[in-house]
């Protein structure tokens, strides 16, 4: 039995070796596992679970706003790359190809679909009455330059939704991609209970071919930030470059506006490193596959009988996502660290004392704290303390964010607080040598995103002293 609790613990610890942390708490919490096919990772059932969560919620949220699933294939000719130069040039080092002997073309392995998708939309678009199209897809997508494997940070092969949508007018362009944008931040705070920062990426951060990119930003524990999720103003680049035009209602040929918007399986990484500790997962209930977990306390004479009570009290707790744990040849205290480890909101205690003042104990994840509570108010006290460890697992993660933002108004001042791990308001001129030079100076910062929200008044650059033209929010990220 201790041989197996030595190889449940997490050995690393949180605040000492994150990285080693990380991937201990995602393999050991049975989220993923590295493959042998280098840069790649398997996920399994659990974390697959929490994906489908995610998808299952994101596809209600944009269903209601006419967004309809496709799938569009994996290979992409060489030749649709060629068609817009900049996004060629920024996907270039990270396509992965095969080639096609027989017709003598390469085909990249999808990084993203923009370029196979509005090959199609090239013909399916004729007349005003076509638009808006929205279409949205869920697959794989692989990017090949991965210099280090993080399990669901970054893997050379990952799953991700991308939206693709057209319209009539860049006015309702750039309503829906901020909609879009939204409907991720809800879905970062409200289920996941990650708070995020919005705003838009600067020239160098933007995506290639892309005419504006909002973006979504977290903060991590190690002090890095994450980029929670994109939406791209695509203008009209890719409708020149393929050739999509449509008949306007005043009889005359136009060409359409787009967008494209995208999250992927990194939320799950997000996840385990905004809320988890040393003893594991920690997982908000409304994303846990199981919410709660039922430990009968027994011993062989009434095996039975308390088994029977934890039967009974699952059956009164149908509507939750919930286990029963009476396995035989496991000590409750090992069954209570697995637990723990997979991150379940709520683990209950039954044993034959409990029965005895018709009661249970009730333990939380959050916050490792316990209390017995009677049987007929566990339905109750249930539904209220799920709540509370969403809301409070949220409000913690706010602190954090909110307690690490911090201004620079000089350079010293910018480095110092850059390698204090902070995120960090400067004004900027918006030059993308100039970023080029603040990365290699402060050992990795870039722009995180320039927010929505500007100072009517703006002041000199924080890195050139030139003229800025906007406050924009640094850090280092992954």
């Amino acid at each position: 039995m201790n041989k197996k609790e030595d190889k449940l613990g997490i050995k690393a610890k949180k605040t000492e070796d994150f990285s080693e942390w990380y991937n201990e708490v995602v393999i050991k919490g049975q989220l993923a596992d590295h493959s042998t096919l280098k840069g790649f990772m398997i996920i399994k059932p659990t974390g697959y679970a929490i994906w489908e969560k995610i998808q299952s919620c994101f596809d209600k949220s944009i269903k209601k706003l006419g967004v309809r699933n496709a799938y569009f294939p994996l290979l992409i000719p060489e030749s649709f790359f060629k068609k817009e130069a900049e996004h060629a040039e920024g996907f270039a080092p990270e396509l992965a190809w095969v080639m096609d002997e027989e017709q003598r073309e390469k085909y990249a392995l999808r990084p993203t679909s923009e370029t196979i998708m509005y090959d199609s939309y090239s013909r399916w678009i004729r007349s005003w009455r076509d638009l808006p199209l929205r279409l949205n897809q869920w697959c794989n997508v692989l990017r090949w330059e991965v210099k280090q494997t993080k399990l669901f940070i970054r893997t050379r092969e990952f799953l991700w939704q991308e939206g693709h949508c057209v319209y009539e007018t860049d006015e309702e362009c750039k309503k829906e991609k901020l909609t879009y944008l939204n409907e991720y931040k809800e879905i970062c705070e409200d289920l996941l209970a990650i708070p995020v920062l919005e705003g838009e990426k600067t020239d160098r951060e933007r995506f290639a071919g892309a005419k504006t990119t909002y973006t979504l930003e977290a903060l991590m524990p190690d002090g890095k930030a994450l980029q929670m999720g994109t939406s791209h103003n695509l203008g009209q680049n890719f409708a020149k470059a393929f050739g999509i035009k449509y008949l306007g209602k005043d009889e005359k040929e136009r060409m359409p506006w787009q967008n494209s918007w995208g999250i992927s399986t990194r939320l799950i990484g997000a996840l385990v490193m905004a809320h988890s500790d040393d003893n594991g997962l920690v997982l908000p209930p409304k994303v846990a596959p199981t919410q709660i977990v039922i430990v009968p306390i027994f011993k062989s004479e009434n095996r039975g009988e308390v088994v029977k009570k934890a039967e009974e009290l699952k059956s009164k707790l149908k509507n939750y996502n919930i286990e029963l744990d009476d396995r035989d040849g496991y000590t409750p205290g090992w069954k209570f660290n697995e637990w723990e480890l997979k991150g379940v909101p709520i683990r209950i205690e039954i044993g034959p004392k409990d029965i005895a003042k018709n009661q249970v104990v009730l333990a939380r994840r959050d916050n490792n704290s316990k209390e017995a509570v009677k049987i007929n108010q566990l339905d109750k006290k249930i539904k209220d303390t799920l709540e509370d460890i969403q809301s409070s697992l949220f409000n913690k993660a706010k602190k954090f964010l909110n307690s690490n933002i911090t201004e620079a108004k000089n350079w010293n001042d910018f480095n110092k607080k850059i390698k204090n791990k902070k995120l960090v308001k400067a004004f900027f001129c918006g030059k993308v040598d100039c970023e080029d030079n603040i990365k290699d100076k402060t050992g990795g910062a870039t722009s995180r995103l320039i927010p929505f929200n500007q100072p009517k008044k703006l002041g000199k650059c924080v890195h050139c002293n030139k003229e800025s033209k906007f406050l924009v929010l640094f850090g280092k990220a992954y």
